[in-house]
């Protein structure tokens, strides 16, 4: 048997409390061992414990990271068609028209915001909820209110009609 370090335990049990399972916590543990390792090559190390556990935090969190569903994933078009269609079935080719220079127009005035924030207007768009958002990208609900507000707030000031305003704007 290998001989740890007296600290992997309180590692172990720091992991565990993060929700890990005993196996991923391990794996994570190895893993800033390696690190260390290859770390302490070039620099010396003075506290490894605190080194240690800074790494399995940074490993745990990309971990997450990878693991939790993108927002940014494929969405079939007709399933956003079917939730909130994209052009009335009954609108004339005038109108159809009209609002596909309408969408391209709001489009354009969202490339000058931010991509997060043009991200979170499109997510929200796609129908998912300012919660589900707010996990998926691990921040606040009231940051995806900002964001909103930011997204909104650029689509009114270009001039665009209130009735241009989408849906659950005020959620």
């Amino acid at each position: 048997m290998v001989s740890r370090p007296k600290y992997f335990e309180r590692l172990l049990l720091f992991l565990r409390r993060k929700g890990r399972s005993r196996e991923d916590a391990e794996d994570l543990i190895q893993e800033a061992m390696l690190r260390l390792h290859l770390y302490g090559r070039e620099v010396a190390v003075t506290n490894e414990e605190a080194f240690l556990r800074h790494t399995v935090h940074n490993l745990a969190i990309d971990q997450h990271r990878r693991d939790r569903p993108d927002l940014r994933r494929g969405v079939p078009i007709e399933d956003v068609n079917a939730q909130s269609p994209l052009v009335d079935p009954d609108s004339t080719p005038e109108q159809t028209l009209d609002a596909q220079q309408r969408l391209g127009h709001i489009r354009c005035v969202l490339d000058a915001v931010s991509r997060r924030t043009r991200d979170i207007y499109f997510a929200h768009r796609a129908g998912y909820s300012y919660v589900e958002i707010a996990e998926a990208m691990d921040i606040s609900h009231i940051t995806i209110k900002r964001h909103i507000a930011r997204a909104l707030l650029a689509i009114m000031e270009d001039g665009e009609p209130d009735d241009d305003i989408p849906n659950g704007a005020a959620e």
